[in-house]
């Protein structure tokens, strides 16, 4: 090849390398990816505490079969506790992403201190008095839930079915006329009632959310008419006497939390290839 022909290939093949430069320094970097969106929409899970405290009435029935008397005390009690557990739900938010409705279904279970001991005394029995006793190991609920959200504020009213459980424990003793008598009994009892309430949630990154909230909790009447039922010793041999109670449970609780939402924006699995 002649030194022409050599340069004039050198030529060609600079000014293709210089268009293909060009060319590549001209393509434009691509986008980067969207931010994610924000919504209350998906399942969670996590975690709160909080302090409870309660209504909880005694009401008494009792016979004396040497005097042929009865007596019908109450005994109020105000058990109090902490109150804690976990929690697990779905959100699904209604209209444009930065608000609108939400709606949801949750479920809570909670292991509680609530206890108390109260007694009272029956002057018109010679100095007899009665005393009781309760704790709640366990309650949780099933809840409905709907808010309204601003973006990451979401505030909320929410209402169902609680459910708990109950250990009582009751006495009364003294001394009437001279004759001695008391009774005793303790039973337990799973309840079934309805709570409502309301609170705030804040979603302090996409996945993670802080709530306060208050709830009432009415969980009905006890009654243990036969378990409840003691015998007062009067005398050597005389029985029949008998000891009954009912109980009236209500509650009030607040509790703060976290949650983890897992996202519902991500993209399915690919199974594909197995």
């Amino acid at each position: 090849m002649s030194y022409k022909a050599s340069m004039a290939c050198a030529g060609a093949f600079a000014a293709a390398a210089t268009l293909a430069g060009t060319a590549f320094a001209a393509e434009p970097a691509p986008p980067p990816p969207p931010v994610p969106v924000f919504t209350w929409t998906g399942l969670y899970l996590g975690g709160q505490i909080g302090y409870a405290w309660g209504n909880d009435n005694f009401f008494y029935g009792a016979f004396d079969p040497l005097t042929g008397l009865a007596f019908t005390p109450s005994v109020f009690s105000s058990p109090s506790g902490v109150i804690g557990g976990a929690h697990v739900g779905f959100n699904y938010q209604i209209d444009k992403p930065s608000g609108g409705f939400v709606l949801g279904v949750e479920g809570l279970v909670d292991g509680t201190s609530l206890s108390n001991t109260v007694a009272a005394g029956l002057p018109a029995f010679g100095g007899s008095s009665v005393s009781a006793s309760t704790n709640t190991d366990i309650q949780g609920s099933i809840r409905g839930r709907f808010g309204i959200a601003w973006d990451r504020l979401l505030a909320y009213a929410t209402g169902g079915v609680a459910f708990g459980g109950f250990n009582t424990s009751f006495s009364t003793s003294g001394n009437n006329g001279g004759n001695p008598f008391n009774a005793s009994d303790s039973f337990s009892n799973t309840r079934v009632g309805w709570t409502a309430g309301g609170g705030i949630d804040y979603a302090v990154a996409n996945n993670w959310s802080v709530f306060a909230e208050y709830r009432y909790t009415d969980f009905g009447t006890v009654g243990n008419t036969q378990l409840a039922t003691a015998v007062f010793r009067t005398v050597p041999g005389l029985t029949g006497g008998t000891l009954s109670v009912v109980r009236t449970l209500s509650q009030s609780q607040v509790q703060v939390g976290f949650s983890y939402k897992f996202d519902s924006s991500l993209p399915a699995p690919d199974f594909s290839m197995f």
